[in-house]
């Protein structure tokens, strides 16, 4: 692995102290997860982070960015700032300073994350191609994507979220991209909003942060498509709007959705395009569309961009679909869609969607288990009342709910499609696997906190998983 920091590049960017020299491979903060070669930055937040740097140290740390000396630390491998979340701020401004890459920043309510995965997948055959880990979308996780980059990036795909009001500008300054993408505007945190509109100029705050001449990508198919319009206007951006709406500059078209993949035609920038991807459903397939869009204005060759897409697979907990032998003796075999890391009322019905047009084997059925949706204030009852009302319910047998909001679905639900209730993921855990049959296919989805992944966990446990993630014929 190249040298990512030297001590002087690092003490030049945050206007630290050093009194040693080292040479930092890559950026880490868990002591836990620490590479051979990384920069350890002592974060503090639940915990004091220089509580743990003599053992990020030893574990293999070259150094350790920090704000005090550490009691029993050498100097010399320590990079001294008065602060030290300013000092990773400074740390990624500078690795966003030093490339030349094309940047693609992209928020949303739903689906930024899988755009974001979408976008490396694209890119990555085509350029040296840099992206966020995992969900490192926030305060300290644009800064360590930006800090992490290689200087000679040819493309990045920053991933920038939020919670309250006033977070996204902010990152999206940091970023600097030449692409900002808003998704969808959704029913999300509306606890710290109130109303969808509020969220809506949140995220339309990620175009404050384009670089001179850039371009705003918007949904026009929300009712807060004139928000995030209006918005890029302010800002200068070249506006790019995508949807089925007729007359945009990038329209689905068709979305054919199969079993096991999603075949896509649309009309991006005055071009038909066809593409395949791996998993099937009709988000999967917006998202598609506006990867393949954002790739394309930001230099990359639109046809092996959507080839490279063709390999594309949701990955763990974000839709991914696997078989479990729960009984080999009874020949007991489900398939499970993972779609448990999080969950709002757009995800859900997107996630129902994909439910409903899985094929059971068999004897088998659609079955969903369903956790609270979180941060949705005094509208979150209703909002999990309302999934009842949703046309998929129509080819889902049973529906099992996790958690106090749930209870609101399973109120609303007719008799026949109630399944179990659980105040709890542990007690659902517990309970749900008895009532399986073979041939079943059993989605999965919660907001994080309400730990629906233990099910997951659970039956992966009880069985042989043989993960498929949606690849073709089984």
């Amino acid at each position: 692995m190249t040298v990512l920091w030297t001590a002087a590049d690092a003490a030049a960017a945050t206007g630290g102290q050093i009194a040693g020299y080292w040479q930092a491979k890559g950026i880490c903060i868990d002591s836990r997860s620490v590479a051979k070669g990384d920069l350890f930055v002592a974060l503090s937040a639940a915990r004091d982070g220089h509580d743990f740097v003599a053992d990020a140290l030893a574990r293999g740390a070259v150094a350790a960015l920090v704000a005090r000396i550490p009691e029993g630390v050498d100097p010399a491998r320590l990079l001294i700032v008065a602060d030290v979340m300013d000092g990773l701020r400074a740390l990624g401004a500078a690795g966003r300073a030093r490339t030349q890459a094309r940047v693609i920043a992209v928020t949303g309510s739903v689906g930024k994350t899988t755009v974001k995965e979408m976008l490396r997948a694209a890119l990555s055959p085509q350029g040296r191609t840099h992206a966020a880990e995992a969900s490192f979308n926030n305060h300290w996780g644009v800064p360590i994507t930006l800090a992490r980059m290689p200087a000679d990036t040819e493309y990045a795909v920053i991933e920038i979220g939020m919670n309250h009001p006033g977070e996204i500008a902010p990152l999206a300054r940091l970023a600097r991209p030449h692409v900002a993408i808003v998704t969808t505007v959704a029913p999300a945190h509306l606890e710290a909003f109130g109303v969808i509109e509020g969220i809506a100029h949140e995220k339309a705050a990620i175009f404050e942060g384009l670089e001179p001449g850039g371009t705003a990508l918007a949904h026009a198919d929300i009712g807060t498509a004139a928000i995030l319009f209006d918005k890029a206007k302010a800002c200068g951006a070249t506006l790019i709007r995508f949807g089925v709406t007729e007359g945009v500059e990038a329209r689905l078209v068709e979305a054919q959705v199969a079993e096991a993949a999603t075949v896509i035609r649309a009309e991006i920038l005055g071009t038909d395009r066809l593409l395949r991807i791996g998993a099937p459903g009709r988000h999967y397939a917006m998202n598609a569309l506006i990867a393949l869009t954002a790739a394309k204005v930001a230099g990359a060759d639109a046809t092996q961009a959507a080839l490279a897409l063709s390999g594309w697979t949701p990955f763990q907990g974000r839709g991914t679909r696997e078989k479990i032998t729960l009984s080999a003796a009874d020949d007991l075999v489900i398939e499970m869609i993972d779609d448990a890391f999080n969950a709002n009322p757009a995800s859900i019905a997107a996630a129902l969607d994909m439910l409903a047009a899985s094929e059971p084997q068999g004897r088998g059925r659609r079955i969903a288990v369903l956790g609270d949706m979180l941060e949705l204030g005094p509208t979150g009852p209703a909002l999990h009342a309302a999934i009842a009302e949703h046309p998929a319910m129509a080819r889902i047998a049973t529906v099992h709910t996790v958690g106090p909001l749930m209870e609101h679905l399973y109120a609303a639900l007719p008799g026949a499609l109630r399944g179990q209730h659980a105040s709890s993921a542990e007690e659902m855990a517990a309970n749900l696997p008895q009532t399986l049959r073979s041939g079943d296919v059993l989605l999965i989805k919660g907001s994080k906190g309400i730990k629906v992944a233990r099910v997951v966990d659970a039956l992966r446990k009880l069985g042989q998983s043989a993960a498929y993630q949606g690849q073709g014929p089984r």
